[in-house]
């Protein structure tokens, strides 16, 4: 797993990417997405619906282990995390929709979370419980840097459009690190791990964002919160999964456990790379074909 050190790193990185996001928004933009409730609450009742669905779903057709199917459950119930908003930064998707519906289901995960894997897991989530000063944590980074980001852009553009650059820059170096770190020092247990848990790492996000496209398709919003939502359900908190893994279990059970969540933090950042890439290609697309119909 991620050391102490590059858990640290990782967390001033993610810190600075939040903080140049927030440059990247305006009070307005955060106003407006309030403004229209009704999609914020359908969003966050796709969270918890569908992405615990999925997850048993996976782990009853690829007949995982218990250890292996409470880590996936655990998975699944977790709400969206950071690594959603930049994903939707970069593909030029609805950013303030993507930061209100994280900072919502984050919230609502503190009741919900354990309220599913109980339903779920039955037995083999007996005990789990969420830690509530790691969520607190996770809204706290989430909160701070993007509202200062946004302030300083009020104060000066000019200085808002420099640290927006910054954060875009380091986004890149924060998934490069990702990959830089873990793969080295996990590279045993990627040999020894069956195919049944490379499948459910992978196919967990992947299928999130397909039924939440076709879901925000379905509820009527726009191709750019469409794609916001995509990501934003898709892309759950995998640190936060570690996290109570690691608080809840012990010794070999807790490796058995772990081995999903650890996989899905790894593999999210390459499905959510190219899925990323394709709508942003779109927006290209899209933007190139407005000079041609005027």
């Amino acid at each position: 797993m991620v050391g102490p050190f590059e858990q640290a790193i990782l967390a001033v990185i993610l810190g600075v990417v939040m903080l140049g996001m927030g440059a990247a928004l305006t009070f307005r933009d955060l106003g407006s997405e309030l403004r229209r409730p009704r999609y914020l609450i359908l969003a966050v009742i796709c969270q918890f619906v569908l992405m615990p669905l999925l997850a048993f779903g996976l782990a009853t057709v690829l007949q995982l282990t218990p250890g292996q199917a409470v880590g996936l459950m655990i998975l699944g119930c977790m709400p969206g995390g950071t690594t959603s908003n930049l994903f939707t930064y970069f593909a030029k998707a609805n950013l303030a929709f993507s930061v209100v519906i994280t900072i919502m289901t984050t919230l609502v995960a503190i009741v919900m979370t354990p309220i599913l894997l109980v339903l779920y897991g039955g037995a083999l989530a007996e005990g789990v419980e969420v830690p509530l000063s790691n969520v607190v944590s996770s809204l706290v980074l989430l909160i701070i840097p993007v509202v200062l980001g946004m302030w300083l852009r009020r104060v000066s553009a000019n200085l808002g459009a420099t640290i927006e650059l910054i954060g875009s820059v380091l986004g890149v170096f924060f998934i490069v690190l990702l990959l830089v770190t873990w793969v080295p020092r996990n590279w045993q247990l990627l040999l020894e791990s069956p195919w049944q848990v490379y499948v459910a790492a992978i196919a967990l996000p992947l299928l999130g964002m397909f039924g939440a496209y076709w879901y925000g398709r379905l509820i009527g919003l726009k191709v750019p919160d469409r794609r916001t939502l995509s990501l934003e359900i898709g892309i759950v908190n995998g640190p936060l999964a570690i996290g109570i893994v690691v608080l809840s279990f012990t010794g070999d059970l807790q490796q058995e456990v772990l081995l999903l969540p650890a996989l899905y933090s790894l593999f999210v950042v390459l499905t959510s790379t190219a899925v990323t890439l394709m709508y942003r290609w779109s927006f290209n697309r899209a933007q190139v074909k407005i000079p041609e119909l005027l």
